[in-house]
């Protein structure tokens, strides 16, 4: 023990500085990592983690989401290719949402506005309707929200998909 006690002291309080020093740059790049909300001024580091937390959940939450996309959309993609039955239909209800997954062939391109039209009457708000083209197949995905207390909810999305189905069947027919 011919250490000087002053001398481990100093040791120590150097080792606790750089410690220090790396975790405010740590903590600095986690910030610069995540989107700000606002510019509140300086945040407190607690609140920094925080926000980085709930930014991480949010970006696994739609990374789940994006997931289950391609699923459905592999899987309709792969009924396309043993199944040239067009048009086709699917709708998912998810509580005041309905989602609206339409896919036609060129000669049926008239049905978008077909079924929008039909939402409209049906009381639905369309707040989002895209597309994309695979080959000669139209992918048309259109997200509404009904409005109403939840029993209504539920009626008026059984009703427009009964509606929508029975639309595009009767087209197939012809």
């Amino acid at each position: 023990m011919d250490q000087n006690p002053n001398s481990t002291r100093a040791d120590r309080k150097t080792i606790e500085k750089n410690r220090r020093n790396q975790m405010k740059v740590l903590y600095s790049k986690l910030n610069s990592l995540v989107p700000h909300q606002s510019s509140r001024g300086v945040v407190s580091i607690p609140d920094q983690l925080e926000g980085a937390t709930n930014y991480i959940k949010e970006l696994q939450f739609n990374l789940e989401k994006m997931k289950q996309k391609k699923e459905r959309l592999v899987e309709i993609s792969a009924n396309l290719s043993t199944n040239t039955n067009l048009p086709s239909i699917d709708v998912r209800v998810m509580g005041s949402a309905l989602e609206v997954v339409l896919i036609s062939g060129q000669n049926c391109q008239f049905m978008l506005s077909e079924i929008i039209q039909m939402l409209h009457e049906e009381g639905a708000d369309v707040v989002n309707a895209s597309f994309y083209v695979l080959d000669s197949s139209f992918f048309h995905t259109i997200h509404c929200k009904i409005n109403g207390d939840q029993s209504l909810q539920e009626y008026g999305a059984a009703r427009i998909s009964d509606r929508l189905k029975k639309f595009v069947y009767d087209i197939r027919q012809i």
